[in-house]
């Protein structure tokens, strides 16, 4: 439960016992994925869509996901629906939800995805978070919340569908697992930046590793708060795979080499634990449970079962939408 040399099984994880290729018909299932334009959020519409669910794709970028919806159609037959969601921007997320409410009455299936890996320092959220913590904590939290009430009326009309909320975190968490709350924000002690992980500096890995942790704290405080309403809430390590975060933020070419040689993983294997924690039956009786690749069971960093600090976490971001 320590740090990265203490988890080679999930850098070169043990051959996968479940695929895709077993994900039940889920005709009747609504679902949502944020990032569902690119990556393993698009394998992930991709796969959903195969196993006829009705599945709606939470993007930024109109233009990419209208090229992905059209991809995925092709590969498919099934056409996935458009969703504008800039998780960087809480008026645009409450903008998302109120559409997507608009059109359905129910959803089952929540893939908070969407997320950010060292970005440039200096960007930070329309209201001035930290980008990692805005986009991959506080963006889906507000997400979640607002699509609270159809989760749970869905759960409460439908109870044998297992109503879920998968929410994408790393290993990366075992990095950095703590919250320093004034670094949510631009601040004194978030501008203390530098690339190593020096005594009394933040740094960019550190603020990732830090969101990732905040992604797990966050799906447990979640599943505390309504796991006996029916909402199934589990955090996904999906393993180290080649996705386009590698290369869109602030890694060294080098680090990127060392690592796609080494230990990275094909894209479609990154979206085995996420799909199995969203749809393998055995998964609806693991409420606040940590998976990991391929597709098992984990343990995450000791200090994310803290429940006072997940109680801390959801009353701070409670604050932050508050009047939004």
């Amino acid at each position: 439960m320590g740090g990265f040399l203490s988890r080679l099984d999930e850098w070169f994880p043990p051959k996968p016992t479940w695929t895709p290729d077993n994900i039940p018909d889920l005709t009747g299932k609504i679902a949502i994925v944020t990032g569902g334009n690119t990556g393993l959020g698009k394998l992930t519409v991709q796969e959903l869509l195969k196993h006829n669910a009705k599945v709606y794709l939470a993007a930024r970028n109109k233009k990419s996901a209208e090229e992905t919806i059209e991809e995925l159609r092709t590969r498919t037959g099934k056409e996935a629906i458009f969703l504008q969601l800039d998780l960087a921007d809480l008026t645009s997320i409450k903008t998302c939800a109120d559409e997507f409410l608009g059109h359905e009455s129910e959803l089952h299936l929540l893939y908070n995805n969407a997320g950010v890996m060292q970005p440039p320092f200096e960007k930070t959220t329309a209201q001035g978070f930290d980008l990692q913590f805005g986009v991959n904590v506080l963006g889906h939290f507000y997400l979640t919340k607002l699509l609270l009430p159809t989760l749970l009326s869905t759960a409460k009309k439908c109870p044998e569908q297992h109503v879920r909320v998968v929410t994408v975190s790393s290993m990366a968490h075992v990095q950095f697992p703590q919250l320093k709350f004034d670094t949510f924000k631009d601040s004194p002690a978030r501008s203390r930046v530098g690339y190593y992980n020096l005594p009394g500096v933040v740094s960019s890995q550190f603020l990732y590793g830090q969101s990732k942790f905040g992604n797990i704290v966050f799906a447990k405080e979640l599943a505390r708060r309504y796991g006996d309403q029916g909402i199934i809430s589990t955090s996904v390590h999906p393993g180290a795979i080649d996705t386009g975060l590698w290369t869109a933020g602030t890694m060294p070419w080098i680090i990127i080499f060392i690592a796609r040689l080494i230990f990275l993983h094909p894209m479609m294997y990154g979206v085995y634990t996420q799909l199995y924690a969203g749809t393998a039956p055995e998964t609806a009786k693991m409420n606040g449970e940590y998976f990991v690749p391929w597709a098992r069971r984990g343990k995450p960093h000791r200090n994310a079962e803290d429940a006072p600090l997940g109680k801390k976490l959801w009353e701070y971001m409670e604050e932050q939408v508050h009047e939004i």
